[in-house]
Formats: C-alpha cells, structure tokens, sequence
C-alpha cells in the first residue's frame, strides 16, 4: 500500500461519525503483547511516544535477530534503504539512514551551520537542529509563529539574506500540532530553494488528517533543495530504538551522510523492515490516537480549556496558569506533561497515551484545575 493510501484510509474509515473497522482493530490489540494499558508507574504523556508499539510482527522480528546482534549492521541496512526507497519513491541515492530522526536534524544543523552559517526557524518549534548548529557556530533567527500558531512565512521570508544556508520548517509543528495551509508550503518552498535549502521535519506527517495533504518528498523528486526528515518513533512505535531517515537529492544526501555520527543498529533495522511492512499495526496506531484526542478534546471543552486542533499524536492547550506549576500538580497525580515552551508559559502539550492512561490524564487534570 502506496504511503499516501495509507494515510488517506484514516480519513475514509469514519473519523467524521464514529470508527468504522474500529472493532476489529480493537479484537485484533486484544491479545496484543504490550506493556499493560494502564502501567504502575507514572503516567507519560510528555514526550510523543506511541504507547502500544512496538508490534507484535516487529517484536517477533528482533527476537528472531538477536543472533545477528553480534554483527554491525553495515549489510542489513541496504535492506532497509531499499525499504525507505520504495515507500518513499525515491532511489536509495536519496535516502540517509539516521539514529533517530534527531540524528539527521543535527547532522543538517552541522552541515550547514557550521562556519557561522544562518539559519531560520519558527518558534516555538522542535529547537534540536537549532541548538546543535549553535555550538558550531551557527546564527540563528528564530521567527515568532503567528495568532493562529501557525509558521510565519512572511516574517521568514523577510529574514533570508546572502548567507542564509538553510530555512527549518516543522510540519506539522512540535509543541502546536499546526500546519501550513498546503499551497503556502509548496509555494514558499519553490520560492526559496534557489536561494537556500529548505529543512522540512515530517515526524509527525502520518497524523495529518486533512485529505491528501502532500509530502515535501514531491518536491525531492522534482529536484529541488529540499530535505525532508521521517521517523519511526511515532506512528511505528520505535522510539526506543532509534531509527528514522533523510530523504534529499543525492548531491545533498551525500553532504549529509559525511555529517551523520550515530549509526542506528541491527536490531533497529530489521524492527524497522518489519514495520514498513505491517500495515494493520499502522492502521491501529492512527485510529487510536484519533480516539484519545477525541477523549482529550471532550476533557479540555468541558473545563473551558482552548486548544488546538492537532495533526499530531499530541494536544498543546491553553492551561490558564503557569505551566511549571501544573507540571508539578499533574507530576503528584502521577502523570507526567509536557515540558516549557517559551514565551508560551501558560500552555501545556499532552501527548496521546492508551485510552486507559488518557482517562487517568482526564481524571487527574479535572482534579488539579477544580
């Protein structure tokens, strides 16, 4: 099944009016060999992460590879660069295996910011590249995101100049959940990619749930200075394990890889065949998080609480009080939140857990803001 397929089936299996083939799924989890829904330890609801994964195909897979854990993973990862390749549609001259897709921020943020070169981003946003390419001397302008949380483009747009080397955009963005209006992207995109090069984070690109929202991996295939970063945290479930991509043209990808450090490992790389391959699982992994923002939505309406609307595996809410204070509210409840996003000092990202631990989370912040 094509990526775009698989994204677009979220949105025809009745997210509008109830789950259809949700039961199914559901009997499908039953006996799913997970950690328990509800653990004994603290809630974690503050860092992304997908609660059910990783799969029971991916498991069964790294167990069946532990003997080759002795082995460097040099020759299983063509395999999975021919994986990447195929769902992406590119070559595997395109592609930059990373150890996580913070990896493959940080080594764009030392490719081209090293030497005091420029870079713009919005903010807040996930400041990782940003913070890394600092420490090799890198300027960067870091852009306000408008009313609507959304990329100022035109504030951005504003700040290119002879030695801009590269303009960072997180879409769907991390803490907000926004994105871009999808001809503003593309436009902006093609505008200045012959002035610069053009970093498009798509962590969290399998949770948009407007209807054949493009990739930015159209315009890698058009040729342009665009790079586009995925990830296996999310909606596979392999946050533990490290493992995501850079899709880019060869030239750029090239560039890239001379910066990568941390190579992912054998385990990672077969756990990450597995899921390319195990659509049920990802099928699971986007219904359920729809249901627990639903459940966290209804939470937040019925407590006055503004928030917006994600396309994301989270929720960024308007908490009406000091974030740290609530953060240490919620923490004595047993849950943890998100961390500060300044200047947004009064609001919180939560991110989805098992319908069990969202409940909790429900529960837990009707207590603390009563």
């Amino acid at each position: 099944m094509r990526q775009l397929d698989r994204r677009n089936w979220l949105k025809t299996v009745g997210l509008s009016g109830g789950f259809a083939l949700f039961s199914g799924l559901e009997s499908w989890a039953a006996d799913f060999p997970g950690r328990p829904f509800l653990p004994a330890g603290p809630i974690r609801l503050n860092a992304n992460e997908n609660p059910y994964g990783p799969s029971r195909k991916v498991r069964e897979t790294i167990i069946s590879s532990l003997d080759e854990a002795c082995r460097y993973p040099f020759r299983a990862l063509s395999g999975l660069v021919d994986g990447i390749a195929k769902k992406e549609g590119v070559t595997r001259d395109h592609v930059v295996v990373t150890g996580g897709s913070t990896e493959g921020l940080r080594a764009a943020g030392l490719t081209y910011g090293i030497g005091n070169g420029e870079i713009i981003s919005a903010d807040p946003t996930f400041h990782v590249m940003m913070q890394y390419a600092e420490t090799f001397g890198a300027r960067i302008h870091r852009i306000p995101v408008n009313e609507e949380m959304l990329h100022d483009l035109e504030g951005m747009a504003q700040k290119v100049n002879q030695k801009t080397k590269l303009i960072f955009i997180c879409n769907p963005n991390n803490p907000t959940g926004t994105i871009l209006e999808r001809n503003k992207l593309v436009d902006f995109c093609t505008s200045f990619d012959t002035k610069t090069t053009l970093f498009v984070d798509e962590a969290y690109y399998d949770f948009i749930t407007e209807a054949e929202y493009p990739s930015m991996i159209d315009l890698v295939k058009k040729g342009r200075n665009v790079i586009v970063s995925k990830t296996f945290s999310k909606v596979y479930g392999l946050a533990g394990l490290r493992v995501g991509y850079l899709i880019a043209k060869p030239e750029i990808a090239v560039r890239l890889k001379a910066s990568v450090m941390a190579n992912t490992n054998i385990l990672a790389i077969e756990a990450a065949k597995a899921a390319l391959k195990d659509d049920e699982f990802y099928k699971f992994s986007l219904l359920k998080t729809e249901e627990a923002k639903r459940h966290i939505y209804n939470t937040l309406q019925g407590l006055g609480l503004h928030y917006i609307p994600s396309h994301t595996n989270f929720i960024f809410f308007r908490t009406g009080r000091p974030i740290q204070s609530l953060i240490s509210a919620m923490q004595k409840e047993h849950v943890f939140i998100g961390r500060p996003f300044p200047p947004f000092l009064k609001w919180a990202r939560i991110s989805t857990g098992t319908m069990e631990e969202t409940a909790f989370f429900g529960k837990a912040l009707i207590k603390v803001m009563a």
